[in-house]
């Protein structure tokens, strides 16, 4: 997450992404270049603004441009300000307000009311770069500011409500241009993105909010202007489809300095109470931003983090849990929290599939590969949490082959309950050697438990490989193959130029999705009644392509489907509560109880980025 000349946070620095377009890039239908060119007198802001989301003064200087000042960002390394024209054109398509970027560390010396002309380049600035897909902003660079006077009032905000948003989300990109909507005239009366776009530098406001996005370390939340789009069970937004995008979401930042007004902490379904005001800027890390002049008041909710049922004696307890980057080096507090978690959310399951557990060093890469530090000071906190005795086992990975931090080497861990549950050890195996399917009288085994599941299989370059493991409980055998496919860096954002975005990382795990696909059908092969749970960071969705192919033939079954829709979710993203960790079951287990259980994503306090599931059936 960074800072870049159109976002910046006043808490932790961001790494700068700055990326200013030149004529190549226009010729990818992204953005304009520059062109030496005399300046423009009499260009107001709409006119730098325009009709679509590139400037069609991109490029080239303006001189006095008139305006009064309606927010100044005075740190981080995208310092500037806005300012807005109060009078306008009329036309909804083009917006009244543009950012002025000063520079990296020029620190704007206007306030806000003042009625200022600004001389300077247009430029169109994408935040993460032309790779990114972002959109890009307006703004002028290179300005020359004189101040006309001082204490103006400033223009009137737009109210951003229920009902100014369109419910459609964005227009189909054009596919002459690799399907970008830049060249599209705005519609921001049918269109959320374009809306927002009409808007881009304009100041608006918002009045009482549901957060649908905890604060985060960066200082910025997530509302919803939208309360009955797509509501959660808890307060948030639910992301259920490639098209339900939740065009109410909008990110809130602070322009007043974290030193002088620290910035408020929200769960999700608190509520921001009042009148938010400010500029609306646009940054890598969510698109539309309300940069506030004025924040409102948090209103704590009381939201709490659940705690599933125990199982009952005859039910087996199964459950999946990214511990996010956990290594011996991390304070003992996190250990202490997580060991609490297993045991009071939780309630002790039998099997505790573990995704993200590093290796005794952590993300020191000194060719360490063991965990076994690791897994046992957590097995340690869950003792002292009044916890069983956990037993564990897992697979070393080859150093640096699996992706995640260099020097982590992150892998999945069971943990499991010797006092309810045993584990079939069939030794031999490694980082590269793949555990199979044998008959064993009338059932199914593995010729390699805990084994890894086709390590050698292009899919799993530079990705976590699945780990395997055959359980018995009460005489019964459970096979359980614990995931954490590729993550979903390198997509394109919901707010990108392109419409629909890019989401180029879901190739890798589909691929991976057939994989394990096609091992689960080797053990239905031999048994159409093995008790088979694939579990784990899936990092995709319930309704994804990735969750078909692992279901492809009938051989799984998405179990978070059994839950009502408005309870799917393990993770929120940019104010979107969505599916990532996933449990599906095999058809021999007909009748289970899942829960998705929320102690995390919701939090502003957080031990993960990730909500545990648990489900439990009757072997």
């Amino acid at each position: 997450m960074s800072s870049s000349s159109s976002s910046a946070s006043s808490a932790i620095p961001r790494p700068a992404a700055v990326a200013v377009l030149t004529a190549a890039a226009l010729a990818a239908g992204l953005l304009a270049g520059s062109a030496p060119a005399a300046a423009d007198p009499g260009v107001r802001i709409h006119d730098v603004q325009g009709t679509t989301r590139v400037s069609p003064l991109a490029g080239k200087p303006v001189a006095d441009v008139p305006g009064i000042v309606t927010g100044v960002r005075t740190y981080g390394s995208s310092r500037g300000f806005w300012f807005q024209d109060p009078g306008g054109d009329g036309n909804p398509a083009t917006s009244e307000g543009v950012f002025v970027f000063t520079g990296s560390g020029s620190t704007p010396t206007v306030k806000v009311g003042d009625s200022v002309l600004v001389s300077g380049t247009v430029a169109e600035f994408v935040p993460g770069g032309a790779s990114s897909g972002n959109q890009s902003l307006t703004q002028l660079t290179r300005p020359s500011v004189t101040v006309v006077s001082s204490g103006n009032a400033v223009p009137e905000p737009v109210t951003v409500a229920a009902w100014t948003v369109p419910g459609a989300y964005a227009p189909a990109g054009d596919p002459a241009v690799g399907g970008s909507i830049n060249g599209l005239r705005l519609d921001p009366r049918r269109y959320a993105l374009d809306y927002y776009e009409s808007l881009e530098g304009t100041n608006v406001r918002i009045g009482t909010s549901r957060i649908v996005g905890a604060t985060d370390p960066y200082s910025e939340l997530w509302v919803t202007v939208k309360p009955q789009e797509n509501p959660t069970a808890r307060g948030g937004a639910r992301y259920g489809s490639y098209e339900s995008q939740n065009t109410g979401r909008l990110k809130v930042q602070s322009l007043v300095p974290l030193a002088e007004e620290p910035f408020p902490k929200a769960n999700v379904g608190d509520v921001l109470k009042g009148g938010t005001e400010g500029p609306l800027d646009f940054n890598q890390f969510g698109g539309y931003t309300l940069a506030a002049r004025e924040l409102g008041t948090v209103v704590d909710r009381g939201l709490e983090r659940e705690r599933t049922r125990p199982q009952t004696k005859n039910e087996l307890s199964v459950a999946t849990y990214n511990v996010e980057n956990l290594d011996p080096g991390d304070p003992q507090e996190k250990f202490d929290a997580l060991g609490r978690a297993v045991v009071e959310n939780l309630a002790s399951p039998d099997v505790l599939a573990l995704e993200e557990i590093q290796d005794n060093t952590g993300a020191k890469n000194d060719g360490t590969v063991a965990a076994d530090q690791t897994v046992r000071k957590f097995v340690d906190a869950i003792r002292a949490a009044g916890g069983p005795a956990y037993e564990w086992r897992g697979v070393d990975p080859e150093n640096n082959k699996d992706g995640g931090e260099p020097g982590g080497n992150i892998r999945q861990v069971f943990l499991f309950n010797p006092e309810r549950v045993s584990f079939t050890d069939r030794p031999g195996a490694d980082a590269t050697t793949a555990t199979g399917v044998v008959r064993e009288g009338r059932t199914a085994a593995l010729t390699h438990s805990p084994g890894r599941v086709a390590p050698a299989d292009a899919a799993w370059e530079s990705s976590r490989k699945p780990l395997a493991g055959e359980f018995a409980f009460r005489g019964k055998k459970v096979f359980v193959v614990a995931n954490h496919f590729g993550s979903k860096g390198g997509d394109e954002s919901l707010t990108s130029h392109r419409q629909p975005p890019n989401r180029s990382s879901e190739v890798k795990r589909l691929a991976q999705a057939q994989a394990v696909n096609t091992f689960v059908k080797d053990l239905l092969a031999v048994d159409r009644r093995a008790d088979v749970l694939v579990v784990g960071d899936i990092n995709d969705f319930e309704f994804s392509a990735t969750t078909k192919a692992l279901t492809a033939g009938g051989a799984l079954y998405p179990a978070v489907k059994s839950l009502p829709r408005e309870d799917r979710y393990s993770y929120v993203f940019q104010g979107n509560s969505q599916v990532l960790d996933q449990i599906l079951t095999s058809p021999g287990i007909g009748r289970f109880e899942y829960d998705s259980v929320h102690i995390n994503a919701e939090f502003t306090a957080q031990n993960s980025d990730h909500d545990p599931q648990v489900l439990r059936f009757r072997p």
